[in-house]
């Protein structure tokens, strides 16, 4: 069964994604750093003082990130290979969602899944799609946005050979990775055999210069008493000219 179908995960990423401070951590000595941090892939990394008309947003689960890039960029795509994901995320261009918060065994809140007011919905279209078999006529985007992709793909490579075509010169490459490189989504044969920072470098280094590097802090919730504290390495890469 993939789990990123479950309406368990859906809820979960709903929360991640669009809770508020004190629907996620009521800990007063919680880690505050690590939250929003679907908004933080994009106001932490990306460049505005760039041109940035179009922008590609993959693996965006249920669409955080992708409403934030469309406060900057004319036409936003997000895509996910989780149909109940996009599903939600396209929901969210329409109106609110409700959700169920897990607190403690069965017990559950009641929350409801908001875009911001100065998130422009309009610009923002969302498709169901595969990182590693991505359509032919996708087109080239001025920021390609994949935040937590690499280490969930069966073949990272395969995206990876992909970007430069994504990406127009003097575009925005924005990646991050927790590193957790796991059997049960990724074959241990393609998984970097050193540092993913250096597998990188090494693999996008012949199309796109490295502008930024930065650790970004993410908390995921499970339930009231137990979250994923994770840190992220987080890039910005410029595209070469062609």
């Amino acid at each position: 069964m993939n789990i990123y179908e479950t309406r368990c995960l859906l809820d979960e990423y709903l929360l991640f994604h669009y809770g508020a401070t004190h629907e996620v951590l009521p800990w007063a000595d919680g880690p505050q750093s690590a939250l929003g941090f679907a908004v933080r892939t994009v106001t932490e990394l990306a460049d505005f003082s760039r041109p940035l008309e179009t922008a590609l947003d993959l693996g965006c689960a249920v669409g955080r990130s992708s409403f934030e890039l469309a406060k900057r960029a004319s036409t936003v795509l997000g895509m996910d290979y989780s149909h109940s994901f996009v599903e939600a995320a396209a929901q969210l261009i329409q109106q609110d969602l409700p959700y169920q918060r897990v607190d403690e065994a069965a017990a559950t809140t009641a929350l409801v899944a908001q875009v911001p007011a100065d998130c422009p919905r309009d610009r923002v279209r969302f498709e169901q799609g595969d990182a590693m078999d991505l359509r032919a006529d996708l087109g080239s985007f001025d920021l390609v946005h994949a935040a937590n992709l690499l280490c969930r793909l069966t073949d990272p490579a395969l995206l990876i050979a992909r970007l430069p075509d994504l990406v127009k010169p003097g575009g925005q490459l924005l990646l991050t990775t927790p590193c957790t490189w796991l059997e049960e989504f990724t074959p241990r044969g393609h998984w970097p055999t050193g540092s993913t920072r250096d597998w990188l470098k090494q693999e996008l280094s012949a199309h796109f210069d490295l502008a930024q590097e930065k650790d970004l802090p993410f908390l995921i919730r499970e339930h009231a008493r137990k979250y994923q504290w994770s840190v992220a390495l987080g890039t910005r890469w410029i595209r070469k000219p062609a």
